[in-house]
């Protein structure tokens, strides 16, 4: 008899891929509205961590009341879901398109540095449709590769690899034990590295100054730059009404005045700095529902 665990997983397993298969079999405008209606329902509930979100916001925006507060945190959740929508839909998308839904501001830097043939590091963040811009940059480059926090249950996780593989993007899942070598290598034969940087999901990365308060931002993107030589470009991105939009910040420079080890932790500020003017100007758009702030992880 299965246990209760295995129970669940399939339960999850199922819920995904049936809201993906029902998801792409809609029009887009339908399937949007049952996404928005999903958003609201967990907001009115306080679910699905809105309650996170809502935390991670105030800090954003300190100056707003509870009320304003709130109003974002649901313009937020309907962000969030809308990125979940988009991603479901991608598969069936003609290629093409990813080059009209996702505009990136700034480009010719990247396209100067994969020129180079140095290998690039792109590090955006949870923002906007972040998929979207790993099909984009597959599609124009050649390739994308990438890494992914390993899903529960493991037919979920398979799923999601097979998806993003569909798209271009090569992934590698997180923790195993040869995927830093393997990063290293494909940005020394000249290839296009994208990492998310704003959660550190192995606890295992820096503290950095995030709208005034100690956050735990990962390392390994400076890391990287700093093994390989590779240059590092922090992307934030937001939506522009059916677009999503990315802005390509300044290189972050490797500070050779620096010693050694304290190098990786300056260039994570520095990324840290660039996402705070991205956010600052979309709120709404940072799909945050997890703890970042050192605050929110002590025990109570």
């Amino acid at each position: 008899m299965p246990n209760r665990k295995s129970v669940a997983d399939s339960a999850t397993n199922w819920a995904y891929s049936a809201g993906w298969a029902a998801t792409k079999r809609l029009p887009e405008r339908a399937a949007q509205q049952v996404f928005r209606t999903a958003a609201d329902t967990l907001w009115w509930r306080d679910a699905g961590g809105v309650e996170q979100l809502s935390k991670n916001l105030a800090r954003v925006r300190p100056e707003l009341d509870p009320a304003d507060l709130n109003k974002l945190t649901r313009v937020g959740m309907r962000s969030y879901m809308r990125y979940w929508c988009e991603a479901f839909r991608l598969p069936k998308m003609n290629p093409e398109l990813f080059h009209i839904r996702f505009q990136l501001r700034g480009v010719e830097l990247l396209d100067q540095a994969m020129e180079a043939g140095n290998g690039v590091l792109m590090i955006p963040g949870h923002m906007a449709n972040w998929d979207l811009a790993g099909a984009w940059g597959a599609n124009r480059y050649g390739r994308v590769t990438t890494v992914a926090e390993r899903l529960k249950p493991e037919k979920l996780f398979d799923q999601f690899l097979e998806y993003r593989e569909s798209l271009g993007m090569e992934v590698l899942p997180l923790g195993d034990s040869e995927v830093i070598r393997n990063l290293v290598q494909r940005l020394k034969s000249g290839g296009l590295v994208a990492l998310l940087g704003d959660r550190d999901i192995s606890g295992k990365g820096v503290a950095v100054d995030f709208f005034g308060e100690p956050a735990g931002f990962p390392v390994g993107p400076a890391t990287l730059a700093i093994l390989t030589g590779a240059p590092l470009f922090p992307v934030t991105m937001h939506f522009e009404g059916p677009l999503s939009v990315g802005t390509m910040h300044d290189r972050v420079e490797v500070p050779e005045w620096l010693p050694k080890g304290e190098r990786a932790a300056h260039m994570t500020q520095q990324i840290a700095r660039a996402y705070e003017v991205g956010i600052a100007k979309h709120p709404e758009d940072w799909h945050m529902l997890q703890k970042v702030w050192l605050a929110d992880r002590k025990p109570r």
